[in-house]
């Protein structure tokens, strides 16, 4: 059991973030892929608003992911290209979500989508664990 922080602590979200890559990671009969892929965008996006209050930054309550790791970037923070990919996360926040909307999700595009939440959320953590 993860102990829970007060909300303004960043270790909080990075838990928050931790349980949505739990919940990501999975998969099983009966459940849709498109819905786990929804926890891996969620893990990613706490895990950057994490990053974010530890740089003392507000940030809108969105789900772009490309728009929370620009305000990122402003605090001087560095972001890599394979951390910036994280950015196709996004398209996972709410249009895949709703029958109809979106193409099924494919196994390839659920296991990408793991892949890019679990690294973020690692280098969110190493980042988390340096001095400002």
């Amino acid at each position: 059991m993860l102990e829970r922080r007060a909300p303004d602590d960043p270790r909080e979200w990075v838990n928050r973030a931790r349980s949505d890559l739990e919940i990501a990671g999975s998969r099983k009969e009966g459940v849709y892929l498109e819905d786990l892929c929804f926890h891996a965008q969620q893990a990613a996006e706490k895990a950057v608003k994490a990053l974010l209050i530890k740089h003392n930054v507000e940030f809108p309550y969105v789900h772009d992911i490309a728009q929370l790791l620009t305000l990122l970037e402003k605090t001087g923070q560095q972001i890599s290209e394979p951390i910036r990919q994280a950015e196709r996360l996004t398209r996972f926040a709410v249009i895949a979500r709703y029958p109809g909307m979106a193409p099924p999700t494919t196994l390839d595009e659920y296991n990408e989508a793991l892949s890019l939440a679990e690294n973020l959320v690692r280098w969110a953590e190493d980042q988390l664990r340096r001095p400002v």
